[in-house]
């Protein structure tokens, strides 16, 4: 691992929890389908595109659609979660997130968010969260969603720094798995206990210890 030049932050379950509100609007889309999603059934959609989280739903619920109800049923979700997000708020971030950005910031450390979601912008409006971040990547600038590495890898060329400077951070297997394909390294955000191939794995920002924080952004080691 090299010095890290640049982070890479997923949004949903990283910087807001916005997770329930998914599993809240894909399930009210299911019940449309006569498929009750339950929340097992759910973590197979974790970190997934919108159109990659339909068919796995497709799949779990042994239906086909045609491509007009596929592409239906996609704004129909999007409309649902849409309304379940239309009252976040700079209150909403998780902990420890904005002290850490800035910490970020005063060491000149580029600054990317990479998630698969294609409102991505439209959350950071609601946080306020714009303006910290140096570039963004989302659902509507890649071809392949997580695990595919694609997403990192652009944004890691748009920040002209190599995959081995950059450090990522995630809450669901497909995009820790995703960075591991693009060489970077990656510290999970969440239960230990249910991601793997990671060496580093945090309940939250508050939880990182100051000597990882220094031993990855200090120059001298």
């Amino acid at each position: 691992m090299g010095l890290i030049k640049a982070v890479m932050f997923d949004l949903d379950g990283v910087i807001v929890d916005t997770s329930n509100y998914h599993y809240l609007s894909w399930k009210k889309l299911c019940l449309e389908l006569d498929y009750n999603l339950n929340e097992s059934g759910n973590d197979f959609l974790k970190g997934l595109s919108r159109e990659d989280s339909l068919l796995k739903i497709i799949d779990l619920a042994n239906i086909s659609l045609s491509e007009e109800k596929f592409k239906e049923y996609l704004i129909k979700k999007n409309s649902y979660y849409l309304d379940f997000i239309n009252n976040l708020s700079p209150e909403n971030i998780l902990p420890g997130v904005l002290s850490f950005l800035r910490y970020l910031k005063k060491k000149s450390i580029k600054i990317s968010l990479c998630s698969s979601s294609k409102n991505a912008k439209f959350v950071l409006e609601k946080l306020d969260m714009i303006s910290l971040f140096d570039i963004i990547v989302d659902g509507n600038d890649i071809k392949m969603s997580k695990p595919d590495p694609e997403i990192f890898l652009i944004a890691s060329k748009k920040l002209v720094t190599e995959p081995k400077n950059c450090l990522v951070f995630e809450d669901a297997q497909s995009g820790i798995d995703a960075a591991n394909k693009a060489g970077m390294t990656v510290v999970g955000i969440g239960n230990k206990n249910k991601l793997k191939n990671l060496k580093y794995c945090f309940p939250d920002f508050l939880k990182i210890p100051d000597h990882l924080i220094n031993y990855f952004f200090n120059e001298e080691r």
